[in-house]
């Protein structure tokens, strides 16, 4: 092949390039949005009040002690979403009403396959690892009492035929609904997993019993946000994650390589780009909500 045909057959690569660079730029989760330390209220910080650490608030570094305060993590970024939803429905706009709904029933699959996998899978391998089966009794209760109000929140905003049907208040309503069950379990939770250091039965420290006991929580943790879905949980999540709280010893959290979590942002969360305008943070650090 001659360098002309070369030339001609390069070329609409070569054209392409700042065509796709600009609409990378564009559709950037993390590029088109800017961070405010000080976000003015209302934040994603209430309703529901979020959750201290036990490793902050004790200093204790045993399996137990970790896996909880990972999960208070996890729950923390699920509690931004529950706040930014609730104090930006009433305000949203008829043209931003579709990424919204987007926004918000990402949310709900966040919550759903979060419980799911809790009962399925890491519920019962710490019942294993503790030779326990009554350790989540209380829990499953717990989770009882706000499915039917987050199968009602599902239902509402996947049955509306037009943007103009939206009513925020009406949202807000189903959300008071299960509120306060949802947010006393999402902090029980802690405590139990927390409290389980104390077992009978919980691994000594430096024992094979308790690599695997920790490896337990570890694996559980990386997998479950990631099946999820890596193009719309994934940036949800990520999204929500405010690295700068207790003075900022989580700003590295999760322990994800910088390339591989700005490319969980930037190139899985560009396929719905538009709905992360609602997201309380970016790059770890608050944001102003969009619609207050």
């Amino acid at each position: 092949m001659n360098a002309e045909r070369r030339r001609l057959l390069n070329r609409p690569i070569l054209l392409a390039i700042p065509i796709l660079i600009g609409l990378f730029i564009t559709r950037s989760p993390l590029l088109m949005t800017s961070t405010d330390p000080e976000p003015t209220k209302p934040w994603a910080d209430a309703p529901l009040k979020l959750i201290t650490t036990p490793q902050f608030e004790t200093g204790k570094t045993d399996i137990f002690s970790t896996g909880a305060t990972h999960m208070a993590l996890l729950h923390n970024s699920i509690f931004r979403g529950y706040n930014s939803i609730y104090q930006q429905a009433p305000n949203v706009k008829e043209v931003d009403v579709n990424d919204f709904i987007g926004y918000s029933l990402t949310w709900y699959k966040f919550v759903k396959s979060h419980h799911d996998d809790e009962e399925v899978s890491l519920f019962t391998k710490v019942e294993d690892v503790l030779d326990d089966k009554t350790i989540w009794a209380e829990t499953h209760k717990e989770h009882e009492a706000f499915l039917p109000g987050l199968a009602e929140f599902e239902k509402y905003l996947s049955s509306l035929r037009s943007p103009q049907e939206f009513s925020g208040t009406e949202l807000q309503r189903i959300m008071s609904s299960f509120q306060e069950p949802f947010e006393m379990h999402f902090h029980s939770e802690i405590s139990t997993i927390a409290k389980l250091a104390d077992h009978p039965n919980a691994p000594k420290p430096d024992t094979p019993e308790a690599t695997n006991a920790s490896l337990t929580f570890k694996t559980w943790g990386k997998s479950t946000v990631m099946k999820a879905g890596t193009l719309d949980v994934v940036p949800f999540f990520l999204l929500n994650l405010d690295g700068t709280v207790e003075e900022g010893m989580w700003a590295n959290w999760p322990p994800i390589p910088a390339p591989i979590k700005w490319g969980l942002v930037n190139i899985g969360g560009a396929y719905h780009n538009r709905w992360w305008k609602f997201a309380s943070c970016a790059g770890g650090q608050p944001r102003q909500l969009y619609a207050v």
